[in-house]
């Protein structure tokens, strides 16, 4: 089975064309080929797939074999996937996911892409941003709740983002019987009203060096609260995204690399 390793901001993943490959048992293969020990080791497996409704559609498996409505790094691999492979050659595509219709707009320098525009869609924000108030472990925390097609909560730190245990709170609120679905958590160091600094505990995966569709939550929640502006730099552990919001109504435009690792073989 031939496979791309890919990766937005070191948010990895695995890609496959299941024309080419055959059907399979995707959560099952998720799960071993994304193990860091005993497979190719990746945040997610996505298949690139024919669409009626759009150019393509895709698909996202995380780590633990559940799948994702959207993931914003993944599409920009996507993006950059079909072009660089033949399958694509105009500079616009929209691909069909769970989350609904994301339309893509691919930067090309030597005949590659290598960064990719997604038009996000519209959030939605609590009514009134209202903010959830939640127990954990022994902390009290403030939310703010984002849906970009899957859901996250965002919270608000006065402490750096690098010294938060992410590792011990994240599971914790991943879990919290407040999210029937789970949700991705984010935390978030407002750096001025240009940019923020943001760290992700994503569900079913587990701390990201980036997240797509997280860092537009984040970005997003900032601007609800007055605190930025309408466009920031989103810095990640593995990278920066450009994020620009207008406001309530209007879509979330997300730029950034994507990049090719390897390709490979994998013998089933």
């Amino acid at each position: 089975m031939h496979f791309t390793k890919m990766h937005g901001l070191g948010n990895d993943f695995v890609v496959l064309v299941p024309a080419q490959t055959g059907d399979h048992d995707w959560p099952t293969l998720a799960r071993q080929m994304c193990d860091r020990h005993f497979g190719v080791g990746s945040d997610g497996l996505i298949l690139v797939l024919p669409s009626a409704t759009a150019d393509f559609r895709m698909r996202m498996f995380n780590p633990d074999g559940s799948e994702a409505e959207m993931c914003g790094n993944g599409i920009r691999c996507f993006g950059k996937y079909v072009w660089d492979n033949g399958f694509w050659a105009a500079p616009e595509l929209t691909v069909d996911t769970l989350a609904g219709l994301q339309h893509l707009r691919l930067h090309v320098a030597d005949r590659h892409v290598d960064s990719v525009e997604v038009n996000m869609g519209v959030p939605v924000v609590s009514p009134n941003n209202e903010r959830l108030i939640i127990n954990v472990s022994d902390q009290t925390l403030s939310l703010t709740q984002v849906s970009m097609g899957n859901p996250h909560a965002v919270g608000f730190l006065d402490i750096a983002v690098d010294t938060y245990p992410l590792q011990t709170i994240g599971p914790l609120v991943e879990r919290h019987p407040a999210f029937p679905h789970r949700t991705n958590y984010e935390i978030v160091n407002v750096l001025n009203r240009d940019e923020i600094r943001v760290r992700v505990w994503e569900r079913g995966a587990g701390i990201t060096l980036a997240c797509g569709t997280g860092a537009c939550a984040a970005a997003v929640a900032s601007r609800v609260r007055g605190l930025t502006n309408d466009s920031v730099f989103v810095h990640l552990p593995g990278g920066d995204l450009r994020i620009s919001w207008p406001g309530p109504g209007q879509p979330v435009i997300m730029t950034g690399p994507a990049t090719t690792v390897f390709t490979g073989d994998w013998l089933l």
